[in-house]
């Protein structure tokens, strides 16, 4: 479980594609300086789990399902990602619960410039869209947000100078594509509303 609180910015330094799947390694010194084989980072809001490691790097394998819920079909060495280390019981939640399981991409729209803020517009599918609401929480390329504003088919998110520069969102241009995590309640509750409670035990 992570809280999509971006904790440095990794750089994609090996993506190895085998058959349909992928290995990729990352190079991100905080997030390998307590990390153990087996431990779980969040890659631009994808749950990725360590392989092997180095003293400023780690090597994550990216089976198929991932690849094609996300961006990472069309990543490569030299990227800049978001990076983030599971969450500690007793830590801050300072963020919101982010499972790392992306729901898939959504593209920018539109950049609207202020001041020292940048409000963000990107797309929304029709399969995620019931599951994004205004003042809700999204995490975009694992970057946990607030929703300020959504439309049928889009969404909005102010961005605020320090994630300007401390996440990949801020180097973002219109067209770019971006990591999606809808609100794990929505989801569950989207989920119960399916059923029109029969039972079929």
């Amino acid at each position: 479980m992570f809280t999509g609180i971006i904790e440095e910015l990794g750089e994609v330094t090996a993506w190895e594609v085998n058959g349909d799947a992928a290995r990729i390694t990352v190079r991100a010194p905080l997030a390998v300086s307590d990390a153990r084989h087996g431990d779980s980072i969040s890659v631009s809001g994808v749950c990725l789990t360590v392989v092997d490691q180095g003293t400023d790097w780690f090597t994550a394998d990216v089976m198929a399902e991932s690849i094609a819920m996300s961006t990472f079909g069309g990543i490569s060495a030299g990227q800049a990602v978001n990076i983030e280390r599971a969450a500690q019981v007793g830590d801050r939640l300072g963020g919101h619960i982010v499972q790392g399981h992306i729901d898939g991409t959504a593209s920018l729209l539109s950049i609207d410039e202020g001041s020292a803020w940048r409000v963000l517009r990107f797309s929304l599918t029709p399969d995620i869209a019931p599951l994004v609401a205004r003042k809700g929480s999204i995490a975009v390329d694992g970057v946990s947000l607030t929703v300020s504003a959504v439309g049928a088919d889009w969404f909005e998110v102010s961005l605020i100078p320090e994630t300007l520069v401390a996440t990949v969102l801020g180097a973002k241009v219109v067209g770019d594509s971006v990591n999606i995590e809808t609100d794990i309640l929505a989801r569950h509750v989207e989920r119960m509303l399916s059923f029109d409670g029969r039972s079929d035990r």
